[in-house]
């Protein structure tokens, strides 16, 4: 399989756009994703969605990280700065969940910083076993 990632500095000549999407993608984790999308690049400018004002402060006082890892993945700077704007429309709808998966779900919702620590392990065995184990 391709990593998309490895093809971004090339990408961001032709789209910029899309290679700032999937750089997002890639920096900010599965974690992040659900709750934060990027909608647009405007010059050097992200804009990305967030639900509320409690994600807003939160990405906020990650956004240096997160710009490094954009900007790292893009091969440049190609991004001056991320803001982030509560518009929660723009967030994907959650799947329905069944009965079922409430009643095996875990009670507790681990917290954003876990994930994107998690998130940031460069080895993907000791990420993967990491992972594991914040769930059981």
């Amino acid at each position: 399989m391709v990593d998309l990632t490895r093809l971004l500095p090339r990408i961001v000549k032709a789209n910029p756009e899309l290679a700032a999407q999937i750089a997002w993608a890639r920096a900010a984790g599965p974690g992040l994703r659900r709750n934060a999308v990027p909608v647009r690049l405007q010059a050097k400018v992200l804009i990305v969605s967030v639900a509320d004002a409690l994600w807003q402060k939160q990405l906020e006082s990650m956004a240096a990280e997160l710009l490094f890892r954009v900007n790292n993945l893009l091969g440049g700077r190609a991004i001056d700065e991320i803001i982030f704007q509560i518009k929660p429309s723009d967030l994907p709808r959650p799947d329905p969940v069944t009965a079922d998966e409430m009643q095996s779900a875990p009670q507790h919702e681990l917290p954003t910083e876990l994930l994107f620590a998690a998130n940031s392990i460069a080895d993907d065995d000791f990420a993967l076993a990491f992972c594991a184990r914040l769930t059981t």
